[in-house]
Formats: C-alpha cells, structure tokens, sequence
C-alpha cells in the first residue's frame, strides 16, 4: 500500500496535479542553475539581477563569479558556464565559434587618479586628451606631468594598468586607437586591485570602470580616488560643459546623453555559445532584458539599455 501510494503521488505531480500552492511558491515550477563567469564591470550588476531573479524564482540558483571579461568569453565558448560577462564587443573569431552576445547595460571605463597628487587641482582643471593618453599609456613620452600640462611641472607620473584580460583595458586603449596589449604601466590583476594601487600611490592613474571608482553607498569617487576629466574639445582646459564627475548620478547622466565619449563608454554583454538551451538561463536573461530587469541597472550606476536593442537582443533567441 506505501509503495502505491508513493507512486500515485508521483504520478500526479508529473501530471501538474500535485501542490499548487507550492508551485506557486517556487516560481511557477522553475528550477535549475545558471551560471555566470567574467567582467568586473558587470559583476556587481549581475549580482542585484541574481538575488532579485532568485527571489522570484525560488528553486533556481544564480551563481556570479567575477574574473575578467576574457575568462567570461572563454568560459562561455567553452560551455563552463551558461553566460560570460563581457565589457568590450565580440571579436569576429570568437562570433564564428558561436558567441552570442546580448547587450544587457551600458557604463565606462575611466582614468583614476590620487586624489593627493600635488597637481591635482591642474590635472582636474586641464584634463586629459586621446593624445594625452597616447604619450601616458603607449609611448610613455609624458614622464611628469609638466609633459601633459604643458607647465614644466616635474610631478612623476606612475602609470598603472591591468594584466589580466579584460573589456576596462581594450576599452580605454580602443579610445586612442590601440589594443589592451599595447598599454604600458605597472601591470595589476583586476578592477578591484587597480584602484586599490592608485589609491595607495600618490603619483598613480590608471583606469576602471566606473562601478570601481565610485563609492556604492555615497556615489562619490571612493576615498583616495578622483577622476581625471576627458577634455573632449581639445582646448586645454575642463569647461563646465565637460566636467561630470563629482558623483556616479553625474557620469552615467553624461554617458546616456553622449557627452562622455564613446569608447571608452560601452556596452556590456552577457555571451552564450549559441541560444542558451537551458531553460533556467533562458527565463535569467529574458529577466534581465525586462522592464523590471532593467529596473536595476540605474540604481546601480549603470545605464539601461534602449528598446531597439533590447528587441534585437530577444531577437536573436528566435
């Protein structure tokens, strides 16, 4: 008698006639993992998408790992994990191994400065500009800060940049036209790292996104950090026009009106190889493409994406 009752209640739940009430608790019945590697751009993002997708859905778990846009990609050729978090466009030969990218927000990469560089009132004042950051990050002509200012000032200039590969880095190299693996500088492994380094070395600038520069809570440049202004115009000096970035608010406002200049802003993408097959994964990012999805991504500093490619990016899942 124990064994058919056993089976009679498996039977009905495989029927759809087993709890409703109990269905209903877990999200309509959905369960699964999905998995998600790559950007530190995107990390903390993906992890307000996760928490919110995982109260809705009760019997999924969303695991977030961070480790740069490369690990993110090759994670997701690989099939390691269902979505690789990437910070920069896809390379054709990854799209012909079967990369699909969705782009799911929009932010920037920046140039972090110490906020007790003995210049600093010049270098916020000045900016800095494609040229500028040639001769910093490239060819390492500009050695003080005399050489960008144009002052004589003597003020060494220690720069950083990151080792790992990463969508910050190709970004902001793309700005003056070259590649990550073409930037000079200290090498340091992460967003995180890097701006630990600026914020140790008074005489340091590197670069990150800006979900690292600024403060989570208070949306200000996190302590020891300022931004140096991107002088768009070229004329040597910061007008009122193109300085943005006393707060988080300020920037991503500037980003999603196009006055902060496109790279090193970007789009972000969440990579499968091919149409996820997972239907946990498939509903995540039908999520995250969502209203309520995108919902997240201006509290969290980031920009939501318009609706043309949002129906481009449900698109491609036909």
């Amino acid at each position: 008698m124990k064994k058919l009752v056993v089976a009679l209640s498996l039977f009905l739940a495989a029927c759809g006639g087993g709890n409703t009430n109990q269905q209903a608790a877990n999200g309509g019945g959905l369960t699964g993992e999905v998995q998600l590697s790559g950007a530190f751009a995107l990390y903390p993002l993906a992890v307000e998408w996760a928490a919110e997708f995982q109260k809705l859905n009760p019997g999924v778990k969303v695991d977030v790992q961070a480790g740069g846009a490369g690990k993110g990609i090759t994670d997701a050729l690989a099939q390691v994990v269902d979505f690789g978090m990437v910070s920069r466009e896809l390379y054709q030969p990854e799209i012909e191994k079967g990369a699909l990218g969705f782009a799911v927000a929009k932010d920037a990469v920046v140039a972090t400065i110490n906020a007790n560089n003995p210049v600093i009132k010049d270098i916020l004042a000045h900016g800095i500009t494609a040229d500028d950051a040639t001769k910093i990050w490239i060819t390492q002509e500009a050695k003080v800060w005399g050489d960008i200012l144009g002052n004589g000032d003597q003020t060494p200039i220690h720069v950083y940049t990151r080792s790992d590969a990463c969508g910050a880095a190709e970004t902001w190299a793309m700005w003056f036209g070259k590649k990550q693996e073409d930037l000079q500088g200290t090498a340091i492994y992460s967003d995180p790292g890097l701006a630990a380094a600026i914020q140790k070395d008074p005489l340091g600038i590197g670069l990150n996104n800006i979900g690292y520069a600024y403060d989570s809570d208070t949306h200000k440049p996190n302590p020891g950090l300022l931004i140096a202004p991107i002088d768009s115009d070229g004329d040597g000096k910061i007008s009122p026009e193109e300085y943005f970035y006393d707060t988080k608010n300020d920037i991503t406002k500037a980003i999603a009106d196009g006055k902060y200049p496109s790279p090193p802003a970007r789009d972000l993408y969440l990579v499968s190889k091919g149409v996820p097959q997972n239907k946990a994964a498939l509903e995540f990012l039908k999520f995250v493409l969502s209203k309520d999805g995108q919902a997240k991504n201006e509290p969290a500093g980031y920009i939501a994406m318009p609706e043309e490619k949002i129906q481009k990016a449900l698109g491609q899942l036909k």
